[in-house]
């Protein structure tokens, strides 16, 4: 059975204000009322909370709580799947989510979009949309091509657009 907005409002209360979920009920011998709820998943960073033997992401309860509709993906704004405000969350599809991704780990030139072609010696910014990689040209500079990046982003992915 689904988790309902009924359901969970029985068990915990959601300050939209701090993201913070806290237990109205004793559910266990280690949870008591009053009690924060969830833990942070350390492989994904998301704040985890489990109801009725279902884990849910801290983020989609909150929509939950506050909307009545349990999301089917949710966007954290700011990029930190740790900050539950409701503010800094939205409801979003898989491909809106993935507009803002983080600069790879494995970016070099510290700029996200952009890295040294070597075979023109100039700095090259890319950007993925619609599943597909668009050219943002060659650039003298890393922050040429950052800022046409930058740019790129916000033609490509309006108000999901991330620069770092």
């Amino acid at each position: 059975m689904a988790l309902t907005q009924e359901r969970l409002k029985e068990l915990l209360t959601y300050s939209p204000e701090t993201g913070l979920f806290h237990w109205k009920v004793r559910t266990s011998n280690r949870i008591r009322a009053g009690d924060v709820a969830g833990c942070h998943d350390t492989h994904y960073g998301y704040v985890l909370i489990g109801i009725d033997g279902v884990v849910y992401g801290a983020h989609q309860l909150a929509i939950l709580y506050v909307t009545g509709a349990m999301p089917v993906e949710v966007d954290h704004e700011n990029g930190n799947r740790r900050d539950n405000k409701f503010n800094n969350l939205r409801d979003c599809t898989h491909s809106q989510n993935q507009k803002n991704l983080k600069k790879p780990k494995h970016n070099t030139s510290g700029l996200k979009g952009v890295h040294f072609h070597k075979q023109s010696g100039l700095w090259r910014a890319r950007i993925q949309a619609n599943g597909r990689h668009h050219s943002l040209g060659l650039h003298s500079t890393k922050e040429l091509a950052h800022a046409a990046y930058r740019e790129g982003a916000i033609r490509h992915h309006g108000e999901f657009a991330r620069f770092q």
